[in-house]
């Protein structure tokens, strides 16, 4: 494959690659020099494709380089002109000049191989004529012949360049050999003008293939500036989606809803809830009641009428399983009902709820069923996807973990080391080891205090059936009882928020009071809390010893962590603070269609 075949396929696959939907949006300036955009008839992608001509890149330098080597020409021609007044020389002046003004207006172009080659052999036949009549090889015009030849190598390569200059020299040396014969001198001139034809064949070939790859380049830097465009826009969306969904994204959260409901709508003996697994193409149990089923079950392991409604891909409605000679999830059971968990077009996971008694479910309990089934496939597609998105945020979460527990249970255990050691001195040196283990054992049963209170605060946690106000009341009379503060709460909630808004403002909430606990000197804390269900404000005040706002500790004690997960549902938070006046932390949370107007 020569470099006209490389370019080919290179602007082919470019502009391949170069598809792109914007989703109605314009298109980026930086694409329009290398690409002409049409909106395709579906109504909503534009598809960006290179341009098909070949020079297109190269038109400008073409013009640049053909004025200036007429301007060579007229120049060298000049003596002849003014000296002698030779009336030839002075008309082709004026002829090439028409030319090149032409060939500005309509460059040549190279969409279709055949009509470049003829523009390019005119090219030729044009500054072959105008030297064959004004001195061949002396002609001041010979350098008009290095236009064609630079532009079949910006056009298709050095090879085909040093065929076009193969064309240029033999023209005019076959014209000179009918009509003078070949001198010396000519065959000198001939070598001369070959090699610099030829050369500049090459240097406009290789030009062509720098520049291609530099287009290749530049067309994969784009194409990945699209996906980054794009996958910031796709982020954005979920993000603030994700800030207002009614319901929980965390998959446990979602089951255990899920299982409530269940509990709440319909009569049954048994109930399994199945998810599908990818990686080994098996189904796993994630909750079951009334039943004993192993934890994951491979395809062939699911009883028959499971597998009927992944290959119907429908709810099957069993009255009598015995009559229907077949046995359901539980030998117990005589009648069910088994369905798909269908999202994106997909089976994602299996429903399947069975009773002892034959013929027990109605034709109206069956549409409840049918009909409950679609919100929870999409709500277990949706955990899971999250789910997988949010483990990019884990090591925030491990950090915080490792953290507490080092700041309270890494300090307890290396004290009760300390301890040990000094019991053991005692007992080598004879002491009574009694009052010494005595007070051993308090500390231990402190320790164990310490890391159910630490675990505890870890667990505690806002969910559907349990909301801020709930938890943050459990937690207080906790902190209240382990450290003497004098706790106020002042909560005021007419409608919950969205629970990932919630949940975010309740770990600020309790970050903030764990800090006053290990820092802050305080020997009260007031909370208040106010929530419309669309906007909120969270404040925590103390009395404790505060610190100098701008001495670099305005980020201490986990105040990078807070405000990173205030920004995360779209709250602001403000922190003030003076030494000796305790600290103030407030957290506000505007409706989105606030934000976006400040926006």
């Amino acid at each position: 494959m020569d470099e006209t075949d490389f370019t080919t396929s290179m602007t082919r696959a470019d502009a391949e690659r170069l598809r792109v939907r914007t989703g109605g949006h314009r298109p980026r300036s930086m694409l329009r020099p290398l690409a002409r955009v049409g909106r395709a008839t579906d109504g909503g992608s534009l598809h960006t494709e290179l341009s098909s001509d070949r020079m297109q890149a190269f038109h400008n330098v073409v013009a640049v380089i053909r004025w200036g080597l007429l301007g060579l020409a007229v120049i060298l021609a000049t003596p002849r002109v003014v000296d002698t007044g030779d009336g030839q020389v002075t008309a082709f002046v004026g002829i090439l000049l028409a030319y090149t003004v032409l060939r500005h207006v309509q460059p040549i172009r190279f969409e279709k191989e055949l009509v470049g080659d003829l523009s390019l052999l005119g090219e030729v036949m044009v500054s072959v004529v105008a030297i064959a009549f004004t001195g061949v090889w002396t002609s001041p015009f010979a350098v008009t012949l290095i236009i064609p030849i630079v532009i079949g190598g910006f056009a298709r390569g050095h090879v085909y360049a040093v065929r076009i200059a193969g064309v240029a020299v033999l023209l005019p040396t076959a014209f000179l050999f009918i009509r003078d014969g070949i001198q010396t001198d000519d065959v000198l001139r001939v070598a001369q003008w070959a090699l610099i034809l030829v050369v500049c064949g090459l240097i406009a070939g290789q030009t062509r293939r720098i520049s291609g790859e530099a287009d290749r380049q530049h067309t994969l830097a784009i194409n990945r500036m699209e996906r980054l465009t794009d996958a910031n826009s796709l982020l954005y969306s979920l993000h603030r989606v994700a800030q207002t969904l009614p319901a929980s994204l965390d998959l446990n959260d979602v089951l255990d809803t899920t299982m409530g409901r269940l509990r709440g709508l319909f009569d049954y003996d048994s109930v399994a809830v199945f998810v599908f697994d990818e990686t080994d193409a098996s189904w796993q149990v994630m909750r079951s009641e009334g039943l004993t089923v192993q934890f994951r079950l491979g395809p062939t392991m699911l009883p028959n009428p499971l597998k009927t409604a992944i290959a119907q891909n429908r709810l099957v409605d069993i009255p009598n399983l015995a009559a229907a000679g077949t046995r359901g999830l539980s030998p117990d059971s005589s009648s069910g009902l088994y369905t798909t968990l269908t999202a994106r077009g997909q089976i994602i996971g299996l429903l399947a709820m069975e009773h002892r008694d034959p013929n027990h479910y109605a034709e109206r309990t069956v549409q409840m069923f049918n009909g409950f089934v679609d919100p929870v496939a999409l709500a277990i597609d949706n955990a899971r996807w999250f789910g997988r998105l949010r483990t990019m945020g884990a090591a925030e979460e491990r950090t915080r973990i490792a953290r507490d527990l080092h700041d309270r249970i890494g300090q307890s255990m290396a004290f009760l080391a300390f301890e040990l050691d000094r019991v053991i001195k005692a007992h080598d040196r004879g002491d009574d080891l009694g009052p010494a283990l005595g007070t051993l054992r308090d500390d231990v049963r402190n320790v164990i205090g310490e890391i159910r209170e630490t675990l505890s605060d870890l667990r505690a946690d806002v969910s559907d059936g349990r909301g801020f106000e709930d938890t943050i009341e459990e937690f207080s009379s906790r902190l209240a009882d382990r450290s003497g503060l004098e706790i106020e709460l002042s909560l005021d909630s007419a409608e919950r928020l969205p629970i990932i808004q919630e949940r975010e403002l309740w770990r600020i909430a309790q970050e903030a009071m764990v800090n006053v606990e290990r820092h802050a000197d305080a020997t009260r804390v007031d909370v208040h809390w106010r929530s419309d269900g669309r906007s909120a404000t969270l404040e925590i005040i103390d009395d404790g010893r505060g610190f100098a706002m701008g001495e670099g500790r305005v980020d201490s004690y986990g105040l990078v962590g807070m405000r990173e997960r205030a920004a995360s549902i779209g709250a602001s938070m403000e922190v003030v603070s003076e030494p000796g006046a305790g600290t103030t932390i407030r957290c506000v949370l505007a409706p989105a269609a606030d934000i976006a107007a400040a926006a």
